[in-house]
C-alpha cells in the first residue's frame, strides 16, 4: 500500500517529520470542525485532505515572532 501523498513529497515543503505532523493535525482539526459546522460530507479523511494541502504547498509553516515565543514574566 502506498500513501498519498507519500512523505518525499511532504518533505519538500515542510522541513521536517515533527513539523508535517504537528501542520496536518492543526488543519485536519480545522477541516472536521468546518464539514461538521457546515454539515458537509468529505470524501476522504481530515488527515488526508490536510496532507494533500501540504504537497500541494497549499498550507505554508509561519515562524513565530520573537515576541510571540517569550514567556510572560512572572508577577509577584
Amino acid at each position: 500500500m502506498m500513501i498519498d501523498p507519500n512523505v518525499n513529497a511532504l518533505l519538500a515543503k515542510i522541513p521536517n517529520r515533527y513539523m508535517i505532523v504537528n501542520v496536518a493535525a492543526a488543519r485536519a482539526r480545522e477541516i472536521s470542525q468546518k464539514a461538521e459546522d457546515e454539515e458537509l460530507y468529505l470524501d476522504d479523511k481530515p488527515v488526508t485532505l490536510a496532507l494533500r494541502e501540504i504537497a500541494d504547498g497549499k498550507l505554508h509553516i509561519v515562524p513565530k515572532t520573537e515576541e510571540e515565543t517569550e514567556e510572560p514574566a512572572a508577577q509577584d
